[in-house]
Order: structure tokens, then sequence, then C-alpha cells
């Protein structure tokens, strides 16, 4: 049990009166939100399907935790903005994420400690991380009653700064500091592939591989559906775009100015300016070529921007093997590529899978699905019982402020545990409604 001072600190008077703060409360909590995500995750079945991919090997004689609640314990306290393993020391004890990991909500039986949850992170292999992140495609395709007539799967890398001495991270030139380099893949706000990476690599690396997996395994269950690869110049390689024409997937990726290319817009660039010029308003020109570098196997139709604004000129080039009018793809599919930063920006920020900080490269490997899983609990409830509220649209961090972190005091019987949420709480009335939602969808 946690030994917290009883000394009490005084703070700045009321009239005559003292106002005093210690941590004596007794059973109390500040995150009554997390019985959201508990039922968010009894209809997924997410935390059961995790708990399966991962052997136990301990000897269940002595062992005190169950490994499904441990992952639950970890997954819902990174979800409520707990990010570091040192938080369980004292969360161990608190009523609600007791009782959300399905354990009895008493004093003296706390949940897993920190180095306990550090041995689980620990005993992670490859195989079972490849087995865990397969769940995140299961779960995109059962979220959908019927199959989409079609899909986009965009891909983009980022940096994950690091700062000790982790297995797989380098100096990476571009970033300018040591990381690793995760790739991910979402579709829409679904969350399909979160796969580290050592920062050594072309941003591109195993994108071609990662893309075979996903288009077979969705294509098992939506035979018919069309598929589209959308990426940043970072993934316009010749090999990729070989394997998508081959296998009737389309993709559109940036691709990078050259000199070349340069010269082909150069006519389209000079009306563009003779028409700010006459105007001195914004001009924005489309047009298409057929392009191929060196090292590709064939030429491909390349989309050409430009554009003259205030500040100057601004060219745009994409390559794509889809069909319509050049400014239609560049503005209606290539553009919505920017959204994905969002999600990885809910990932890294608010949900720090940047917390890569074990040794071992598998172990932060499991640290990024971890974040993931509770992003995917924080999603399906944002999309599946937060519409038509003010939060269908709001972001990870503003969900968990005014959803999940609720004072409640706890009392515990027999019988019954029973929540007594904060009266002035000041968002009562949309709590109500999303558990009555969360409540009544079946499982």
């Amino acid at each position: 049990m946690t030994e917290c001072s009883t000394d009490a600190i005084d703070f700045t008077g009321l009239d005559r009166r003292k106002v005093i703060a210690d941590f004596n409360g007794g059973r109390l909590t500040s995150d009554a939100g997390i019985f959201l995500l508990r039922e968010v995750d009894r209809q997924l079945g997410l935390i059961d399907s995790i708990n399966e991919c991962l052997p136990d090997p301990r000897d269940p004689r002595w062992t005190i935790h169950e490994q499904r609640s441990m992952l639950a314990q970890r997954i819902f306290s990174i979800a409520l903005g707990y990010e570091d393993l040192n938080d369980q020391q004292t969360m161990r004890e608190d009523p609600a994420l007791q009782t959300a990991v399905d354990c009895e909500p008493e004093e003296d039986s706390p949940l897993a400690s920190p180095p306990t949850l550090c041995r689980l992170e620990n005993r992670v292999n490859h195989k079972s991380s490849v087995r865990m992140s397969k769940i995140l495609v299961d779960t995109f395709l059962t979220s959908h009653d019927k199959p989409p007539k079609e899909i986009t799967l965009d891909f983009d890398a980022t940096d994950d700064p690091v700062h000790g001495k982790q297995e797989g991270r380098f100096f990476q030139g571009y970033y300018k500091h040591y990381c690793f380099l995760p790739l991910y893949v979402f579709c829409g706000e679904h969350l399909l592939c979160a796969y580290l990476r050592p920062s050594n690599i072309d941003a591109a690396k195993h994108s071609r591989a990662i893309t075979k997996l996903l288009v077979e395994y969705i294509r098992q269950q939506w035979p018919d559906v069309k598929i589209t690869i959308r990426g940043d110049s970072g993934f316009c390689r010749w090999r990729l775009m070989r394997w998508c024409e081959k296998h009737g997937v389309s993709y559109i990726f940036g691709i990078a100015r050259n000199p070349v290319l340069e010269r082909r817009i150069d006519r389209l660039m000079n009306k563009a300016e003779t028409a700010f010029e006459a105007t001195s308003e914004k001009q924005r020109l489309f047009g298409e070529t057929k392009y191929a570098a060196e090292t590709w196997d064939h030429k491909r139709r390349v989309i050409m921007k430009a554009e003259r604004l205030l500040a100057g000129p601004n060219t745009r080039f994409i390559v794509t093997n889809l069909q319509g009018r050049p400014q239609a793809l560049y503005d209606k599919q290539y553009v919505k590529r920017g959204d994905m930063e969002n999600r990885i920006k809910e990932q890294q920020l608010m949900l720090f899978a940047d917390r890569t900080s074990c040794h071992d490269f598998e172990a932060n490997q499991f640290r990024l699905l971890l974040s993931s899983f509770a992003y995917v609990l924080v999603q399906h409830l944002r999309q599946d019982h937060l519409a038509g509220t003010e939060l269908e649209c709001a972001q990870v961090s503003t969900i968990r402020l005014k959803l999940f972190k609720v004072a409640a005091r706890v009392i515990v019987s027999v019988r019954r545990v029973v929540f007594h949420l904060a009266s002035s709480y000041p968002y009562q009335a949309i709590f109500r409604r999303i558990a009555k939602s969360v409540l009544l969808r079946p499982g």
C-alpha cells in the first residue's frame, strides 16, 4: 500500500478561515470516466484478443496478477493520460482502475506494480507483436456492418525521439536527432498499422511488404473493395507502384521536385504568373505529363500544380494511376492525406506512442502497440457514441479532459460498488447520454 504524506498544505486563506489541503481523502478517484472505455472494450473484445496473442509463461501457483488485468491496467492508464510505469505505483490503488480491470476495489489488493508491468513488457517477442498487430486490422474490418465500396489507406512515417541507448536507435539526418522511425497506416480514423523501425532506413522501408499484407488480408474479407494507397513523396517508390499496378490497387503519391519536372511545368507556371500580374489574385493551374525517373521501370502519370501565391510561386507534383481530372485528383484525393497527421499527433502527443524508453527493441514495439490499442478504444467511443454531440470531432485530449477526468467518491459494500460522481461536474448531460449509448449497444 502506498504511503502518502499526511502533511497539510496551507494555501491562502478565505477571509478568516484557513484553506488547507492534504492527501487523506480516502477512497476517491479522479478518473470515473474510465467505465466508458471499459464498456467499449467489452463490445470490441479488444483486451481479450490481445491477451490471447501473448503467451503467459508464469507458474499459475505463484501468479497474483492475471495477464489480462495487467494489459487492461496499462491500456486504460494510457488512455487516461498516465504514460509512465512509475505512475502505477499509486494508480494501482485507484478504485476506478481496479474495478475497470475487473479486480476487487480493495485497498489491500492493489493492481500490478511498475516492476511487474515492466517484466510483462520485456517478455513480448516479435511473433506476439505480429499477432497483436493483426488485431488492429480485425477491429477495423468488424467495425463495418457491410463492406465499403472503396477505401483509402494512408501511409506515413514520423520520428520518435529517444534519449538513451535503446536498441535500434540511430541519428537521423532529416530530423537531426536520435530516434526511431515508426510507420503508420490509417484508413480514415481507423489505425491499421503501427510498426516501429530503426531510423537508419529509407522512410518507405517495408511499405511494400506492409501493403501486400494489408491488401491480401482485407480482400479475404472484402473481395470486391477498391483499395487506394496514399502517401507523400517519401513513398514514391517504383517497386511499390509496380506492385500496386500488378494487383489492381490504386495509388496516389507525392513526388519530389526535380529539374525535369520543373522544366515541364514552366509553361503552366508562366500562365499562372501572367494571370497573377493581371489580377493580383492567387492563381492555381493544373496539368499532367508522363514521367519516369532513371530508375523506374516505365513512365507514369504525373499531375502538376502551378500555383502563384502572394508570397511567390508554389509548384507541386503527384504520381498516380487513378483516373480523373488533375485538379479533382489533387484537391479531392491527395490533399486529404494531411488529416492523417492529426491522427499521428493523437498517437504521439496525447497517447504517448513516443514513450519508447525501454532498452529492448521489441519491448518498445509493444509500447507502441499499447498506445495504439488505447487509441482504438477512444476512436471507437468517438465514432460509435459521440456522433451528434459536441465531442463528435474532438481529439483524444479533449475527450479525456471532458469525459474521463471525472471526480467520484467510492463506496464499496458486499453487494455494490458505488461511484458518486462530482455534483459540480459540468458535462453531466452528455456523460449520461454517452453512457446510455455505450450500455445499449450490443457487444
